[in-house]
């Protein structure tokens, strides 16, 4: 399709188009580091030529691949890509260059590249080469499936996903800390979907000394293996926790400073672990935490810590989603709750969630919000 016709069919046809590219970024979630999900559909003529996703950081970007697919149909096509083309040399040279020496004819973008290095330049390129552009076709849709990436680019700090599984009366383990298991085996392997599409996971000492979880995705799917990291401010983690097992995922630990000299830190060490000093207070300070996992180049973090680990990103403002299981059972008084934190004294001022989405995960559903923070 190169953008003639009636013009009441172009807006079909460019969201027919573009879900498909959406659709392309959305399966390789988990595998691009911390560079965006992108997907790029050629078509020529009324008919696909080539499509592409951007697989791995470093690798030839969504453009490339559905321009290399396309050969000589490109000319004179329209390139549907769901982010703005790069329009600078970093491990691979500008998309915006590569579709002009193409030669297509239009370009449709889904949103801009809220990067500072691209913003606005790659179709400003595009433009001044004489090819039509259109931005924002399907454009939230983009935004959302790139929210990590956006958040990440734009604040220096990774995305923040809050995970819990509960009874209907909010407890996460029964009066004697039994937990396995609150939810069924669908919601238990939408659970490893999660883990496969962030670049840690997160938990608290205490359910490292409970569970001794190995905290792996189990999915049969190519991706980065999800960094493991253990919030423990006094160095309780057991030198055999499963955690700490070399099975090809790096664990880091985060630590206060009181903990620099001591045996147990050389210990960890000499296992290839990297444990982080975050603050000099009695507790870890979850901000500078998360800026420091930002500068090992970790985009995004799901929290699957217990109600106080939990309750500590929310009290702090630190959590951007939250995805609550909640599973058809009730526990009781004395059950351990979901999220642990000093609440407000009115419920006008409890923590809202915008964005809500309700999904059936079997016999459990699977509540998706974020939490709006009051100023």
């Amino acid at each position: 399709m190169n953008g003639s016709g009636p013009s009441n069919l172009q807006p079909m046809n460019d969201e027919f188009y573009m879900a498909l590219a959406l659709d392309m970024a959305r399966h390789t979630q988990g595998q691009t580091g911390i560079n965006p999900v992108v997907g790029a559909v050629v078509v020529r003529d009324g008919a696909i030529a080539g499509m592409g996703a951007h697989l791995k950081r470093g690798g030839g970007h969504a453009e490339v691949h559905a321009l290399n697919m396309a050969g000589d149909r490109a000319a004179g096509s329209t390139v549907y890509v769901t982010l703005e083309p790069c329009s600078h040399y970093g491990a691979t040279p500008p998309c915006s260059r590569r579709l002009i020496e193409a030669g297509v004819s239009r370009v449709v973008v889904a949103c801009e590249d809220p990067n500072p290095q691209v913003s606005g330049r790659g179709i400003a390129m595009l433009r001044d080469a004489g090819i039509e552009v259109d931005v924002g076709i399907m454009q939230e849709e983009a935004r959302e499936l790139n929210k990590k990436f956006i958040k990440f680019i734009t604040t220096g700090l990774p995305f923040v996903t809050l995970k819990t599984a509960s009874s209907l009366d909010g407890k996460i383990a029964s009066r004697t800390g039994d937990s396995k298991w609150i939810t069924g085996e669908e919601a238990r392997s939408l659970v490893h979907t999660m883990r496969h599409q962030h670049a840690a996971i997160l938990v608290g000492i205490e359910t490292v000394l409970a569970d001794n979880p190995s905290l792996s995705t189990r999915l049969p799917v190519p991706g980065l293996p999800p960094v493991r990291v253990i919030v423990d401010s006094k160095l309780r983690i057991p030198l055999g926790a499963k955690v700490l097992e070399s099975d090809g995922a790096e664990t880091m630990i985060l630590t206060t400073e009181n903990h620099a000299n001591e045996p147990k830190l050389r210990a960890l060490e000499d296992k290839q672990i990297r444990v982080i000093p975050c603050g000099s207070g009695e507790r870890v300070d979850l901000r500078t935490g998360l800026q420091k996992l930002a500068e090992a180049g970790l985009s995004s973090v799901l929290v699957e810590g217990g109600g106080k680990v939990s309750g500590s990103f929310l009290s702090e403002r630190l959590a951007d989603e939250i995805q609550l299981f909640l599973a058809p059972k009730l526990i009781g008084s004395g059950g351990f709750e979901s999220f642990s934190f000093t609440g407000p004294e009115r419920i006008q001022h409890a923590v809202k969630l915008t964005k809500v989405k309700v999904t059936p995960a079997g016999n459990d559903i699977l509540v998706t919000g974020s939490p709006v923070w009051e100023e």
